[in-house]
């Protein structure tokens, strides 16, 4: 099972895939925005290609090793088609959900996570970009839920 979870910086996909990987069990989850640690000094505009082909790469290892994927990331239209076209050979259901909070809630600080400028930079980037409701997969208003509401809704979706 492959798993992505879309939304905004800030929308709660890092909680949902750490709540999701200890239900569903035998899963990686994928980081891609760490992979940047790698080229650290690299822009993020020159990094996000490379990102995405080696997270293809690794989707498709754990895959053959037998485990299910999570990938927590942002995507766009043309990202989300790049991944599903270089991932279309595994046998494994793709499912695509899509955290979609408010803005106002997106831009607010929860947990012990305080937003940087940048961060509160890239969440208005994101939500004026439209990465909060793409023409793909499901989209979860998560406003006023909790990370476990969220949860029983995806595993609604995928169980």
């Amino acid at each position: 099972m492959i798993i992505f979870i879309n939304g905004s910086i800030n929308s709660g996909k890092s909680t949902i895939a750490k709540l999701l990987a200890k239900k569903i069990g035998n899963c990686a989850i994928l980081e891609i925005d760490r992979f940047h640690e790698f080229l650290d000094w690299m822009p993020i505009g020159e990094i996000i290609p490379i990102n995405l082909k080696n997270a293809v790469s690794l989707v498709k290892n754990y895959v053959e090793l037998g485990f299910n994927v999570i990938v927590p990331y942002p995507l766009s239209l043309e990202n989300y088609d790049y991944l599903m076209e270089n991932l279309k050979d595994l046998k494994d259901e793709i499912s695509v959900f899509t955290l979609a909070p408010k803005i106002e809630k997106a831009l607010t600080n929860r947990g012990t996570r305080e937003l940087n400028e940048l961060e509160i930079k890239r969440i208005k980037y994101h939500y004026g970009i439209g990465i909060h409701k793409p023409s793909f997969g499901e989209i979860i208003d998560n406003t006023n839920q909790s990370p476990e509401e969220t949860l029983k809704i995806i595993l609604d979706k995928i169980v």
